[in-house]
């Protein structure tokens, strides 16, 4: 039986998208404007029918697309308001533009995202492409591996956006999270809403008292120093999400950090993922511990800022690693996760491990704990000199012919 680690708390049966809408009824964010998009709809439809009933006092703006979405949530914000959204796949492509205007603004927006595949072919099931294609917007991204974690991430992006004054998404996989029932605690109302706290906006533009212009044309004299003091500002929000993590911990009970490590003290063979995959390799890794196989993981929960020298560091004693992305680059070379992790540990001097790059779940293919022991049974060998690394990215289960 699922206990409360929160002594108030209550445990409740919900999936992925209840429990970020039940974050966002405690958060009470004053607007919220968002577009219906498989899987996430549920998301901002159950936050409505909260606004509806009376349950939240956030002022609810159905907008014709994701573009006016994003659109009304930056003026939201720029007025002065705590302002939320939420989308996935294509309506987070037709975001794009105002997911840099929203960064360069410095706006501290929480977007709820479902991760879905990409069109073309038409797919509604989840891969992580989406916000990896958007990984250098200047938005804050926190991955989720199960619904209570979309829950904590919900609540702690608002602390973290709104101190580092830039806008933060919280994901999680598509149809696997956001429909998949789970165990999960619920926080009581009033302590959420203190964690969170109120919202006051250093500078807002109906603050007639204190005119200031916002998104004036920058040429070639100023344009550089802003992209600079947005790149710094990532840079610093890595104190910043650790600093509120302390506090969650402090308030709630439950640890965060950059990333989880799983039996990573003795690991000579590690697979690195993101999301729901986390799961299926932690029972994995238990099985092969059993057999004496010194396996371990890296969860990545903050990819963007990314965390370079922490995970080298912890990567610097493995022998064999495996990263497994839910996106490919089309780069035609490696995918997006493994190129930061590669990027980190040849920075940091870490040149031991062998490493290798899969591809695994596109448009929701199945990934089980069969494929994840063949990746472990391959690592194993290579850390034993039996095999070699593969130089090129592998795709678990997808016929190639």
């Amino acid at each position: 039986m699922v206990k409360p680690i929160f002594s108030k708390g209550k445990i409740v049966a919900k999936t992925g998208n209840e429990m970020m809408a039940e974050a966002m009824r405690q958060i009470a964010p004053d607007v919220v404007a968002a577009y219906p998009i498989t899987p996430a709809t549920e998301i901002v439809q159950i936050f409505s029918q909260f606004v509806a009933d009376g349950k939240v006092p956030t002022e609810f703006v159905a907008v014709e697309s994701e573009h006016s979405a994003m659109s009304a949530t930056i003026a939201a914000s720029v007025a002065g308001a705590r302002a939320m959204t939420g989308t996935s796949s294509q309506g987070f492509a037709l975001m794009w533009e105002m997911l840099y205007i929203a960064a360069g603004l410095r706006l501290p927006i929480v977007m709820a995202e479902v991760n879905r595949a990409l069109s073309a072919p038409i797919n509604i099931h989840g891969d992580q492409s989406d916000t990896m294609g958007a990984r250098d917007a200047g938005w804050i991204q926190i991955y989720s591996e199960d619904p209570q974690e979309a829950y904590d991430n919900m609540i702690q992006s608002v602390r973290i956006a709104e101190t580092a004054k830039l806008p933060t998404m919280v994901t999680t996989d598509g149809f696997i999270i956001s429909h998949c029932m789970a165990a999960a605690e619920v926080y009581p109302d009033e302590d959420v809403k203190e964690f969170v706290g109120t919202y006051k906006p250093e500078r807002y533009l109906l603050d007639y008292k204190k005119p200031f212009t916002l998104g004036s044309i920058e040429m070639q004299d100023y344009y550089f120093e802003h992209r600079y003091q947005l790149a710094q500002a990532m840079r610093d929000a890595k104190k910043i999400i650790l600093d509120v993590a302390k506090d969650f911990k402090n308030k709630f009970g439950r640890e965060y950090g950059f990333y989880e490590k799983y039996k990573m003290d003795d690991a000579e063979v590690a697979i690195v993922t993101i999301g729901s995959a986390a799961g299926t390799t932690k029972a994995v890794i238990n099985e092969l511990r059993e057999k004496g196989i010194k396996a371990g993981l890296i969860k990545i929960r903050i990819f963007r800022p990314f965390p370079a020298d922490e995970i080298a560091k912890d990567l610097a004693n493995v022998k064999a690693l495996a990263v497994l992305d839910r996106a490919d680059s089309c780069s035609g070379t490696f995918a997006p996760v493994y190129s930061d992790v590669v990027s980190a540990m040849y920075a940091n001097g870490v040149t031991g491990p062998k490493t290798e790059n899969y591809v695994y779940g596109l448009g929701g293919r199945e990934i089980d704990m069969t494929h994840i022991a063949d990746v472990f049974k391959h690592l194993d060998e290579v850390a034993k000199g039996k095999a070699q690394a593969s130089k090129t990215v592998e795709y678990i289960n997808v016929r190639i012919k």
